[in-house]
């Protein structure tokens, strides 16, 4: 299969968001059938940078017949169904609430079993282990087993895969084919991937601005305290390197002593911290530009993310809007760990080939 003119296999994401994770299969020669997902904000990202079709819909009403002829109808072609459900759901707050939303893990491993691909990646944060005591995921795990998959996973470190930041997730990856590995680190800590070696060759910005040739490449405003805020913080710092003039009151208080990682500075030689979806904004984290006074662009925050400088998020001359494109960004795959995901998919592939 390694020597062959065409894809190693075809490609279906649900869950799809603006594509981080299709692109790191689409980077390792796989062919990518479809992106589903039901946000229609990701539709031109998607298609315009997978060069594939966007479908919207709600994954827990796509039936295991439609998804199945969403691939190619030979029987030659190797099938792989990659996914991450939304993370949300799956914070300490909602394993006392009914959010509808996690029961798509469980719809997702009901399609799995349903239309059986040779191989499966599950990407999504590391509490889905222990949500609900650990039942969900232990239940996901137990129906692919059922189906006959085998399945591995564990919690990856995405600087020990080239990733300019400290992001943790869970990686599952599961077949039919036979055992099957997790990515291997392919970084140490001294060869870690830092917010400079990704981001410092970006133009200067002041807060507010935009760069001339990249209209993602564009700043947040800040308040006139937030800008003397931000003149007065250190890289790795904290609010307590202020004057206490500028300290806000929920920080003196008790209860907010311990916030220590929010209106703070990146550094240059380190990997950035975990993208939110509000990472442009000063006050939401540790999101200070290492040296000027503004958050990180849009374009930071996408590049830290794994994403290439060119890669298009919102259709030209479309207005830009910091709430919508942070959060897409920020809830995307890391293009960085799905290439490392992907590319141990098609070692797995190449192995089994016949």
């Amino acid at each position: 299969m390694s020597g062959s003119a065409g894809p190693v296999a075809s490609v279906v994401d649900v869950f799809c968001g603006v594509g981080g994770l299709s692109y790191g299969f689409k980077q390792a020669g796989f062919d990518i059938c479809m992106g589903i997902d039901v946000d229609e904000e990701c539709r031109y990202a998607y298609e315009k940078n997978i060069g594939t079709l966007f479908l919207r819909k709600d994954v827990s009403e796509l039936s295991a017949e439609a998804l199945k002829k969403l691939y190619p109808a030979d029987d030659e072609t190797r099938k792989v169904l990659v996914g991450c459900a939304p993370c949300q759901p799956f914070s300490t707050y909602n394993q006392k609430n009914d959010n509808p939303q996690w029961r798509l893990l469980e719809r997702f491993g009901e399609l799995i079993a349903h239309t059986s691909p040779d191989v499966v990646s599950m990407e999504n944060v590391p509490r889905l282990v222990k949500f609900k005591g650990g039942r969900l995921f232990d239940c996901f795990v137990e129906k692919l087993e059922d189906a006959g998959y085998h399945v591995s996973w564990d919690i990856l470190y995405g600087p020990d895969y080239g990733l300019a930041q400290t992001r943790s997730r869970l990686v599952l990856l599961a077949s039919l084919l036979g055992k099957i590995d997790l990515p291997k680190p392919t970084h140490e800590p001294s060869s870690y991937r830092t917010v400079e070696d990704e981001i410092g060759s970006l133009p200067t910005l002041s807060h507010g601005d935009i760069d001339d040739s990249d209209e993602l490449h564009r700043a947040s405003s800040l308040s006139a305290k937030n800008q003397r805020r931000i003149a007065s913080s250190k890289p790795g710092g904290s609010w307590r390197d202020w004057d206490d003039d500028l300290v806000t009151a929920c920080h003196k208080a008790e209860t907010g002593k311990g916030y220590s990682s929010v209106y703070g500075r990146m550094e240059w030689d380190k990997p950035s911290p975990t993208m939110t979806t509000q990472f442009y904004g000063f006050g939401n984290g540790r999101f200070g530009h290492p040296d000027q006074d503004r958050a990180i662009s849009l374009r930071e925050g996408a590049m830290l993310q794994g994403f290439p400088r060119d890669y298009q998020f919102t259709k030209p001359g479309a207005k830009i809007r910091f709430k919508s494109v942070g959060r897409m960004i920020g809830n995307a795959v890391p293009v960085t760990l799905a290439t490392a995901i992907a590319h141990a998919v098609r070692v797995h592939l190449e192995a089994h080939a016949t």
